[in-house]
């Protein structure tokens, strides 16, 4: 794979460019100040005719040579802080060349590099994981459903013998629809139907989800729960990535018995700002969203009543960790169910 980048190239020799060398213009200037230093001193000394005697020769010798030394000090001084100057600019240069190639591999990191490359396939991967699953659990349910489906139609739609009703009189139903001669849903299988399976391999959980289905209240809570899920999911949230604080099972009562406000706002336990915000977002902008929402409020808030009737604190606990549990907290805090 090519690879452009927008980088300048390192120009060339900057790591090559050493300290400045030979005499230049502050040597040429440093010598013709010692000269003339030198000169002037002779001359001087020279023309006094007093007499030299006891340290005055070393007096003199100090006068002419200390100004030529610190003339020279200064030439090196100087001479050194323009080679520290080119050093400087020398390192500037390769910090430079360094950081533009850095860049350079961060953008290719970022824009399709391996790196990049690998971490997308795994984001991809992952969600194909989890839509996989979710189609699977629900094309199994559905599949296994139909035997049943049809053997129910058979028994409801098996001709009844004929027989002539006076104009002026309702019909009497002569038989019991198929699905009230089936025993009462165990809340077992509610609360596992209201989490669904867990995987595609969950044979218990698709058992109980069918038994569910049978049961036409629980399976349009089912239905209502599947597309809010199905709908979340769009915008990456999942019940499983949230953990809710729980509220106590009083509190689940008084909501089933029909308080409203601060007594059950501790069933707001979402606390994830993103999933709210994307949440609130989707409420507002998307009217399929909204109306499946608050029709999986109303059925969840009906159902729920009559559930907590006969069920223990325990089977509430279950109940409120659900996944079905979970999305009626997320949405009933975005809509202000518990304010």
């Amino acid at each position: 794979m090519d690879e452009t980048h927008d980088t300048q190239p390192t120009p060339p020799g900057i790591y090559d460019r050493g300290a400045p060398s030979g005499f230049g213009g502050l040597e040429i200037v440093a010598i013709l100040l010692s000269l003339m230093w030198l000169g002037g001193s002779i001359a001087f000394f020279a023309s006094t005719d007093a007499p030299v005697t006891g340290y005055q020769p070393v007096l003199i010798a100090v006068a002419i040579v200390l100004p030529v030394l610190m003339i020279w000090v200064g030439a090196v001084t100087l001479r050194s802080l323009r080679a520290l100057k080119a050093e400087t600019d020398r390192l500037k240069d390769s910090m430079d060349a360094l950081r533009k190639v850095h860049v350079a591999q961060m953008q290719a990191a970022e824009g399709g590099g391996p790196s990049g490359i690998t971490r997308k396939l795994e984001e991809i991967s992952a969600a194909q994981r989890k839509t996989e699953t979710t189609l699977a659990m629900f094309t199994s349910t559905r599949v296994a459903l139909q035997p049943s489906d049809s053997s129910q139609d058979q028994r409801v739609t098996k001709p009844e013998p004929a027989t002539e009703e006076p104009a002026d009189q309702p019909a009497l139903a002569l038989g019991t629809p198929a699905e009230e001669l089936d025993p009462p849903l165990p809340k077992g299988d509610l609360i596992r139907a209201l989490n669904f399976p867990e995987t595609a391999e969950d044979e218990a959980g698709f058992a109980a989800l069918r038994r569910a289905l049978r049961d036409r209240p629980t399976a349009q809570l089912v239905q209502a729960s599947q597309d809010v899920l199905t709908l979340l999911s769009q915008d990456g949230i999942y019940m499983d990535d949230l953990r809710p604080d729980m509220a106590r099972p009083e509190v689940w009562r008084r909501f089933a018995q029909g308080e409203r406000g601060r007594p059950i706002a501790a069933l707001g336990g979402i606390r994830d700002r993103s999933s709210l915000a994307l949440t609130a977002g989707r409420m507002k902008s998307d009217p399929i969203f909204r109306d499946a929402a608050h029709h999986f409020l109303r059925l969840f808030d009906k159902h729920f009543a009559g559930f907590e009737d006969e069920a223990t604190d325990a089977e509430i606990s279950e109940m409120a960790n659900t996944r079905t549990a979970r999305a009626f907290m997320l949405i009933g805090r975005v809509t202000g169910t518990f304010s």
